[in-house]
């Protein structure tokens, strides 16, 4: 589990004993719903990670967009409030570049949150490769979480940071790589083949 969900549900468990004591007992129970919609929310499953020369998803959700964007493919990932919002590396490799945009705080799912929202990117080098990944923040998501910097070396479908409360994913491949999901398909962080390998 992501640490602020601790956080988070300890804060809504002394509000609603607080709520409960200077109040009626039922007045809590709201605050106990959010603290558990918290603990669930901030969830983060270990995952198998598939060998081979593939590109795994960076996050869990839904494919709302293939599109050709000169020489590279991008392909956008829309997460809802129920999905696990932990964002993985796609290939293994060395992290080369680790860019913050500030932006606006669009609706995540419409195509010009790509180029509009707050969004940070994330550019991983290995085997010959490169992936760019960015996390974009969206309506709610106002808060973009990155563990890593230029220089950390990752593993595909290491844990490398975490969006709160809905948002999306853009993932930027070359040429070299063979999209192998659609739009309207559901994706998991880290387990999820977004492409292989050429």
């Amino acid at each position: 589990m992501v640490i602020d969900g601790i956080y988070y549900a300890l804060g809504l468990l002394a509000g609603g004993a607080l709520t409960g004591y200077l109040t009626k007992p039922a007045f809590s129970i709201p605050f106990l719903i959010l603290a558990v919609f918290c603990l669930w929310f901030f969830r983060d499953p270990d995952r198998a990670i598939p060998p081979g020369p593939v590109a795994v998803s960076p996050a869990d959700g839904v494919v709302v967009a293939i599109k050709p964007e000169g020489t590279q493919t991008r392909v956008s990932i829309f997460l809802n409030v129920f999905d696990v919002h932990v964002n993985r590396s796609p290939i293994a490799g060395k992290i080369t570049e680790v860019r913050y945009q500030t932006g606006k705080f669009l609706v995540a799912s419409k195509p010009e949150a790509t180029t509009d929202n707050e969004q940070n990117f994330i550019t991983v080098e290995g085997n010959g490769t490169k992936i760019v990944f960015s996390q974009i923040a969206g309506l709610i998501a106002r808060r973009i979480i990155c563990y890593k910097k230029a220089g950390d070396i990752v593993e595909a479908g290491e844990r490398v940071g975490y969006i709160k409360f809905g948002s999306r994913v853009d993932m930027f491949l070359g040429p070299e790589w063979t999209v192998q999901v659609k739009e309207g398909e559901r994706v998991s962080a880290g387990s999820g083949v977004i492409a292989r390998r050429k």
